[in-house]
């Protein structure tokens, strides 16, 4: 506490507030002159499995392992010769002069108009044409080709099929498969980076400027969350630049929305105390010093709390995980030293004047005022504040109201065994997304599983197996091709697999270990020993099983760690063993019940059949860290006033001094995230409501309600093992 009040008197006194601002303004400033940008260093293209993940170790055996982009030709009446004729034009110009990273290309171009016809669904509407890219070539990369790829056809077909709309009756093409999925992803995200800046913005204005109704006030935040993003990306930048860290679209977008969100609920933990302080002390600095010294505390535990738990997604294995680690804990990391340092001497700056034109002034001056301008006084408010008497209900009826929102927090918990899970990428998509209405072609006219097939290898020894006969008498199993030879290891031959469903589906990720099973028990039925050891499966299935399987075990190793971490925190900073047990618990159950209450959002009014797997793991990360911010700020107002009062009045107390600010910042935190679910986007939009849900829930419910109610209810043991009993101990008549 000694170091914050230093820092609160250099950076409130005359010059030193100046010196500040300055300050902020020469890094920031520095920072983006010579330091490379965020957006410049993102990469999209980053892996996601680790090297050892079993698919990735197959596609390093796997001879064809480019990443496909199919092309699907549709014509509701039918295509024609014509149309044959000009796929087959295209082809011989990708042929002659191929596409950027292309590495291989099906020479339709050479085949006989019936044989093309041999490959036609069997409704005669529609034709899948592929073209093979780099396995290493970016989202960038594979963009510009495609983006080619489409020019080229606009100069063979006159009716340029891929601005065509579907239900058109002319000729229509669309891009997807592997490549196209890929480049349709990371445009989404990258639309997102400016609306999302500019949503969030505009909405913590309109919000800040509706509840305090002060214009500067509702800038200062705005001010410091800036600056303080102003300063993280270019750190981010360079950072990436020295190949230290990597990140991707979707994590500066969220790194947005957490920035806006948690950044202001800082700045407003200050503000609202300094406002409620200059009420009683005449002198801006020294009500200033008493702001920062009463909220200081709470926001740098606060602060460390959020820094930490995401430190924590740096254990993650899988690449989407591991990759917010850095640039959210960055971001807080600097928030948080934004509104320690940065509001401090704005407020400092601009004093009463920040909360313009509704100034918030002494008795002693609110006299002279009025003495000034010849008015009566106004008249003091001689009813209770209505955080005095919610306080004051919560204290006369503790258990009541302790054992409602448990009941109620629990039923809402149970709907979150209900979930349904999917890693399905397509569903995130919106419905008129180019490589999403491709795939549904597909799925129409001829098999979904076409769209990505799972390749089986197996290491033979010179054997001849049965694979392709006992593959195909699985179910759920389409077709299954000759075995080829790998060019690569000639001991090794490979198979194509096609699933009679979404490759992506739930379904479908359950059927590797099926397919396993049985290649192993064909090697051992040859004789062939070490049999796991020689069985490869590769493919976008693959891939997404390896991705539940790697996320899942993320989620048993972080999950338990920031729950230590959140709870040593709590431990050191309030000593109080019984304290830290009930608000870790109280999180936790907000925690699952925005779950619950989020899938019957999701599932029942949005219409998903299932939530994308990662969501309970992001949601856990911030939900925890985040509610466990308002905990610490409401009940280190409620220690503080309990040294000098007993213990029910300091929880009334508290309970109306912190009840404004933690409403109001968890109204901003809930928009911003809100916001998110305004994107075309399912991940985000899911996320966005299950976090914004979890938000409102610790607002309005576990820190209006429950944490005070169970503090009342367990009554002088909240202190234990701590030896701040002393006022408590002697309840005094409210």
């Amino acid at each position: 506490m000694n170091g914050l009040k230093r820092i609160a008197d250099a950076v409130s006194g005359k010059r030193g507030r100046w010196i500040t601002l300055v300050l902020w303004i020469v890094i920031v400033g520095l920072a983006n002159a010579f330091l490379p940008s965020s957006s410049d260093h993102k990469d999209d293209a980053a892996a996601n499995l680790v090297s050892s993940a079993p698919s990735v170790q197959a596609d390093a055996l796997n001879e064809h392992n480019g990443i496909p982009a199919i092309i699907a030709w549709h014509r509701d009446a039918g295509l024609t010769d014509e149309d044959l004729g000009q796929i087959q034009a295209l082809s011989k110009k990708l042929a002659d002069e191929p596409l950027p990273q292309q590495t291989e290309l099906p020479p339709l171009h050479e085949m006989p108009l019936p044989a093309l016809k041999a490959m036609v669904s069997e409704d005669g509407t529609t034709f899948l044409q592929t073209v093979v890219f780099d396995k290493n070539a970016s989202s960038d990369d594979l963009k510009i080709s495609l983006e080619q790829l489409q020019a080229d056809a606009n100069g063979i077909f006159p009716s340029k099929p891929f601005d065509a709309a579907l239900s058109e009756e002319g000729l229509v093409g669309r891009i997807t498969g592997p490549a196209g999925i890929g480049v349709d992803a990371t445009s989404l995200f990258k639309d997102a980076d400016v609306s999302l800046l500019i949503a969030t913005t505009l909405l913590v204005l309109v919000i800040l400027l509706f509840i305090y109704r002060s214009p500067i006030l509702a800038l200062i935040p705005l001010v410091a969350v800036g600056f303080a993003y102003g300063l993280t990306g270019p750190i981010l930048g360079w950072m990436a630049d020295e190949g230290w860290i990597t990140y991707d679209s979707q994590g500066l977008s969220i790194m947005t929305v957490l920035l806006f969100g948690a950044g202001t609920d800082y700045c407003l933990f200050l503000i609202a105390r300094f406002r409620s302080v200059l009420t009683e002390e005449s002198n801006k600095k020294q009500a200033l010093l008493k702001a920062l010294g009463d909220s200081g505390g709470a926001i740098t535990m606060s602060g460390l709390t959020v820094v930490m738990s995401l430190l924590a997604l740096l254990l993650a294995e899988y690449g989407a995980i591991h990759r917010f680690a850095v640039p959210f804990s960055l971001s807080i990391l600097i928030m948080m030293i934004a509104s320690l340092t940065l509001v401090p001497a704005l407020l400092a700056i601009l004093g009463r004047a920040s909360f313009y034109p509704f100034v918030p002034r002494t008795p002693e001056m609110q006299a002279a005022r009025a003495a000034r301008k010849n008015k009566p006084l106004p008249a003091p408010k001689t009813k209770p504040a209505f955080g005095i008497r919610l306080g004051e209900a919560i204290v006369k009826r503790p258990k009541t109201i302790a054992i409602s929102t448990l009941i109620v927090l629990g039923i809402t918990a149970a709907f979150s065994t209900q979930i349904k899970f999917t890693y399905d990428t397509l569903s995130s998509f919106p419905k008129d997304m180019p490589s999403r209405e491709g795939f549904d072609l597909i799925g129409e006219h001829f098999s979904k599983g076409s769209l990505a097939k799972v390749q089986v290898l197996v290491k033979t020894d010179g054997k001849n197996l049965p694979l392709d006969q006992k593959l195909g008498e699985l179910a759920n199993i389409s077709s299954v091709s000759e075995p080829a030879a790998n060019t690569k290891d000639s001991s090794i031959v490979s198979y194509n697999v096609e699933l009679a469903m979404n490759p992506y589906s739930i379904e479908a990720l359950d059927m590797i270990p099926v397919i396993r099973s049985a290649a192993e028990q064909s090697l051992s039925d040859a004789g062939i020993t070490d049999a796991a050891d020689k069985v490869w499966i590769a493919g976008a299935t693959a891939e997404q099983y390896d991705t539940r399987h790697e996320t899942t075990n993320d989620a048993y190793r972080i999950i338990p760690v920031i729950i230590g971490m959140i709870a040593l925190l709590l431990l050191l900073y309030l000593r109080s063993f019984v304290a830290m047990l009930y608000l870790m618990g109280t999180v936790l159950l907000s925690y699952f019940s925005a779950l619950g209450i989020g899938w019957l959002v999701v599932h029942y009014l949005f219409g998903a059949e299932a939530i994308q797997g990662l969501i309970p793991l992001y949601a856990f990360v911030f939900l925890v860290a985040l509610g466990e911010d308002y905990n610490i700020f409401m009940v280190s107002s409620i220690w503080k006033k309990s040294k000098t009062m007993p213990l029910n009045r300091a929880i009334v107390e508290g309970v109306a001094q912190t009840g404004g600010v933690i409403t109001s910042a968890g109204i901003i935190l809930a928009g911003t995230f809100a916001v998110l679910a305004t994107l075309p986007i399912q991940v985000l939009v899911q996320f966005g409501t299950v976090t914004a849900i979890g938000v409102l829930l610790d607002t309005f419910i576990v820190r209006s309600f429950l944490v005070p109610a169970l503090t009342v209810w367990i009554g002088k043991w909240v202190f234990w093992p701590s030896k701040q009993r002393a006022a408590s101990v002697k309840e005094a008549e409210l």
